[in-house]
């Protein structure tokens, strides 16, 4: 297997990153690597600024509440607010409603992979992440499609012209903390966006914890993962979920790494609609693409580098869920 604790996109789009660079610089994101210092989330909405210590700096982040949430199968519901104490069942129907903030455009997404404990890999998450998002945005790919009909203000939605992975990096310069909070895994996603030298409302950061850590009370929150914006990108609180077994996925499909594809396609295709929650495209009760459809009708897509579980994602245009363009 190749070493992926680096890898990165072809030098030309590393140049048009050059800003975004100078960017992070003069918000004070630049620094070494150490441990987080951020107390532990409370059970509910986590929402505010946030001054976390961390790889030997000081970097300010918001929370704005764990969006996007894909419950565990059994688990109470979720919404825009946080638990709702009703089933986990998604919805039936609904419409998906602009609420005149940003989408995606040129989508691009990095894998961080969170702590030396990354190191060891034997289940082979890394690889299998790096080959779903190295397939999602190709040619072959009419599932991530399904959200370029979500546009903004310009006119224009998420557009897919190859591969939408930017790069992976494994961050083994120290263990990822047993138990972060909201507020680590957003400097993480920093950190994240530092390393690559991205920002803005395009970039989604995957912050991948290793087995055995408790993000954001993970598997004991009742949820699989979330999204969120931090104030620099969106990002995604994506837990080993393989850790809870099948009530985040394991062998829905295929194999026991079905619910990786699953839950992080959820919170992809929900960064893409809606970045900076709750300002892009959401239902009345907060709910997002993903969610609509979350655990219906799952099956497998083919891309160029495999056949990965999936689950459907609401369109308007179709008035219910797709599975494909």
């Amino acid at each position: 297997m190749r070493d992926l604790r680096e890898h990165r996109t072809p030098t030309s789009r590393r140049l048009r990153r050059t800003a975004a660079v100078a960017a992070l610089a003069v918000a004070g994101l630049i620094g070494g690597a150490t441990t987080s210092t951020a107390s532990p989330a409370p059970a509910g909405v986590d929402a505010g600024v946030h001054t976390v210590r961390t790889h030997g700096q000081e970097m300010q982040v918001q929370t704005h509440g764990r969006h996007g949430v894909i419950p565990m199968k059994g688990a109470k519901g979720f919404n825009a607010k946080g638990l709702t104490g009703k089933s986990a069942a998604p919805a039936a129907s609904g419409t998906l409603a602009y609420n005149g903030g940003p989408v995606e455009h040129n989508v691009t997404v990095y894998l961080v992979f969170w702590g030396n404990q990354w190191d060891s890999d034997g289940n082979g998450v890394q690889q299998y992440q790096t080959n779903l998002f190295s397939g999602l945005g190709t040619s072959q790919d009419t599932w991530s499609t399904v959200t370029s009909q979500y546009t903004d203000n310009t006119g224009s939605g998420p557009s897919f012209n190859g591969a939408v992975l930017g790069g992976t990096w494994v961050d083994d310069s120290g263990a990822a903390p047993a138990s972060a909070a909201q507020a680590d895994i957003a400097a993480e996603a920093n950190v994240g966006a530092q390393h690559f030298g991205v920002s803005g409302s395009d970039v989604q950061i995957v912050v991948m914890s290793p087995s055995g850590t408790s993000p954001d009370g993970f598997p004991n929150s009742g949820f699989c993962a979330w999204h969120d914006w931090n104030g620099n990108v969106s990002y995604t609180n994506m837990p080993y979920v393989l850790d809870a077994g099948s009530s985040c996925g394991a062998n829905s499909v295929g194999n026991q790494l079905d619910g990786f594809s699953i839950v992080g396609g959820h919170e992809y295709a929900e960064s893409l609609t809606d970045p900076e929650p709750s300002s892009g495209w959401v239902a009345s009760d907060g709910s997002e693409n993903g969610d609509l459809c979350a655990w219906q009708n799952l099956g497998n897509i083919s891309l160029p580098t495999g056949d990965f579980a999936m689950q459907p994602t609401w369109s308007n245009n179709a008035g219910g869920c797709a599975m494909s363009s």
